[in-house]
């Protein structure tokens, strides 16, 4: 019976193919057969400096930026934008939906005679509706962390739901959660708890309010995981500064498919071998 609900829901994804629309500075994917129909990222939310782990968010790390789009093809699939940062480096993004992810192809690029801080980004996709929270994000008790037992990242090789062991509570901003890959410096991430744990990969995602689907996501390079404030789940990309004329390549994905973590788990190590851990 397990295989044959798991084959339905293949189906039913296969039917429905992802697509794509703009709506201000939301980047939204409409998912008809998953909860909440469709899911929303602020997309970017920000381009940051490096040394911002204990740094005023606004004073120090923010990197204003405008977005713009490109062209968006007649049936959702194919979405480009031209992001250009305050300090002239533009990044071209070409976003591609398909039957159960989303496609990421990043170029950055300096076209000045300065180098560029441009260190790393933050796309924020809010996952409340996905996860079956529809309060409001923010309440007299502050942000909710209702949903986090439906997230996880993995520790030690193994899928870890949140909030995991070791949970930090002190930073510069509370409340959330920062997992900081072992080839970033920690002094280089979201000002947010730092965990101690260092995860095992760049995959993090969330199983939906009926557990019959996963979100999750992954980019190369990335600079952190991160349990936002929102009812959002991060994997925020690395730039990592940008001398004069240099341009740089970012890749990612985002996965919406059912609910077969080891399925997701071989597949995302397929799409990116460069995460995966020297035996």
């Amino acid at each position: 019976m397990k295989l044959l609900a798991f084959l339905i829901l293949a189906m039913s994804a296969a039917a429905a193919d992802l697509t794509l629309a703009r709506d201000g500075h939301w980047l939204v994917i409409r998912a008809p057969h998953v909860p909440g129909g469709e899911i929303r990222i602020n997309y970017l939310e920000a381009y940051c400096r490096a040394g911002s782990t204990d740094a005023d968010w606004g004073k120090h790390t923010v990197i204003p930026h405008k977005s713009e789009t490109v062209s968006l093809s007649d049936d959702g699939r194919i979405l480009k934008l031209r992001d250009v940062l305050a300090d002239g480096v533009t990044v071209e993004h070409t976003i591609t939906a398909k039957a159960d992810e989303v496609d990421f192809r990043l170029t950055a690029h300096n076209p000045t005679a300065k180098a560029s801080e441009a260190h790393w980004a933050q796309p924020c996709v809010r996952l409340g509706a996905f996860t079956g929270f529809t309060s409001p994000e923010r309440g007299p008790k502050g942000a909710p962390e209702d949903y986090l037992p439906k997230c996880f990242i993995f520790v030690d090789g193994k899928l870890t739901r949140m909030p995991t062991p070791q949970w930090a509570e002190k930073a510069r901003y509370t409340p959330g959660q920062v997992w900081c890959p072992a080839h970033v410096p920690r002094t280089d991430v979201n000002p947010r708890p730092l965990s101690a744990l260092v995860p095992s990969n760049g995959l993090i995602g969330c199983f939906s309010a009926d557990d019959k689907w996963i979100w999750a996501t992954a980019w190369e390079p990335y600079q952190e995981l991160f349990q936002g404030v929102i009812r959002c789940l991060h994997s925020d990309f690395r730039i990592g500064g940008l001398a004069p004329g240099a341009r740089k390549e970012v890749r990612g994905k985002i996965y919406i498919v059912p609910a077969d973590a080891a399925a997701l788990q071989r597949r995302y190590e397929a799409d990116f071998p460069e995460h995966k851990p020297a035996r």
